[in-house]
């Protein structure tokens, strides 16, 4: 079944659209001499209950649906900003979960990584270090999934109160090992019954996808413009076979990715827990959109040439944001074990039906 997009999606993304195209278009923040435009472009966010629109009202959100806050990162993906929205509303959603109200500002999420690891400690504090945390040194708060003795555990931390490590992506955004010594949350709520690291992962990967899939259209549209634009041997290299073959590879991809990120995104929509239905899903839409991002990358700048990788142009904000998003929540290979896994738990005579189902 494809993705089904509701009418108040279209309108979350509709104002999401407006607001980065008025103060975050792409050209104009590539540059901007300082990063006065990022508080701009949150403050506007935040107004207008973006930042935690999967935050229930009763606990300071907007209370949209999985579906208004899927489309909001997609759109995010087209302007590939560099600003924690996706972190925020993952870590909003998983305090929500916990009845744990979420604080205004923004916030990141830990663990990233589907084997690192948070234990919480007799005395409720937490210990453990988790590696590749985005955005954890521009977070005002960490919301936090911990292991307890005999159950998964949600928290809201203050990032000032545990230790940090400096880093970056590819694309020079936060990327930060975060250590908890014995570090006390401000607040530490149960989880979910049949919630635990994995459905995290799961959640990470398919908001990552979705945000891949955005930036993909982005660099098709990007590319389609420049071969229109480009002239060599007196006409647009967009007249050229060998070009033409490029961007239908290129479109492939970017459709290949939104349609799996977007089915993905509508198994979770539509599903109770993290089953094994979403998991086929969540695991195919992060497989698939890591693919499209090392292919379309490579296709885009073979279509700019040379100008593609000058720090002036924009194509760069697009594909090393790409390609560092395949490691966030699991890498490729990581989901493609898993998956294979799953389905040889099950068997031969399973698979089938619950590919079908799909």
């Amino acid at each position: 079944m494809g993705p089904v997009v509701s009418a108040s999606a279209n309108i979350v993304a509709d104002t999401a659209t407006r607001i980065f195209t008025d103060l975050a278009d792409p050209q104009t923040v590539n540059n901007a001499a300082d990063g006065a435009w990022r508080d701009r472009v949150w403050d506007a966010l935040a107004d207008a209950g973006l930042t935690l629109a999967w935050v229930p009202e009763e606990h300071g959100g907007a209370g949209a649906s999985l579906a208004d806050g899927f489309e909001v990162l997609r759109v995010a993906g087209q302007f590939a900003a560099a600003i924690p929205l996706c972190e925020t509303l993952l870590a909003g959603w998983l305090l929500a979960r916990a009845g744990i109200s979420s604080p205004a500002g923004p916030m990141a999420v830990a663990p990233t990584q589907p084997k690192d690891r948070i234990a919480v400690n007799p005395d409720r504090t937490l210990s453990g270090s988790v590696h590749r945390v985005p955005f954890a040194r521009a977070s005002r708060h960490l919301a936090v999934l911990a292991h307890g003795p005999t159950s998964p555990v949600i928290a809201l931390v203050e990032t000032e109160a545990c230790r940090l490590t400096e880093g970056a992506n590819l694309a020079g955004d936060p990327l930060n090992r975060v250590t908890f010594d014995r570090t006390r949350p401000l607040e530490l709520a149960a989880a979910p019954p049949d919630f635990d690291q994995t459905s995290l992962m799961l959640m990470g990967a398919v908001a990552r996808a979705l945000e891949s899939a955005g930036a993909l259209e982005a660099m098709l549209a990007l590319s389609l413009r420049y071969a229109d634009e480009r002239v060599a041997f007196e006409r647009p290299i967009g007249k050229f076979q060998a070009v033409q073959h490029n961007l239908a590879r290129l479109a492939g991809e970017a459709a290949a990715a939104l349609a799996a990120a977007g089915s993905a995104a509508d198994a979770i929509e539509r599903a109770d827990t993290f089953d094994d239905a979403v998991l086929l899903e969540a695991a195919s839409a992060k497989i698939r959109s890591a693919e499209a991002a090392e292919q379309g990358a490579a296709i885009a700048h073979q279509v700019h040439g040379a100008i593609g990788f000058t720090a002036e142009h924009i194509l760069h904000r697009f594909t090393l944001r790409l390609l560092s998003w395949r490691d966030d929540f699991g890498h490729e290979s990581h989901w493609a074990a898993t998956l294979g896994a799953r389905i040889a738990e099950r068997g031969a005579d399973e698979f089938w039906p619950l590919v079908a189902s799909r």
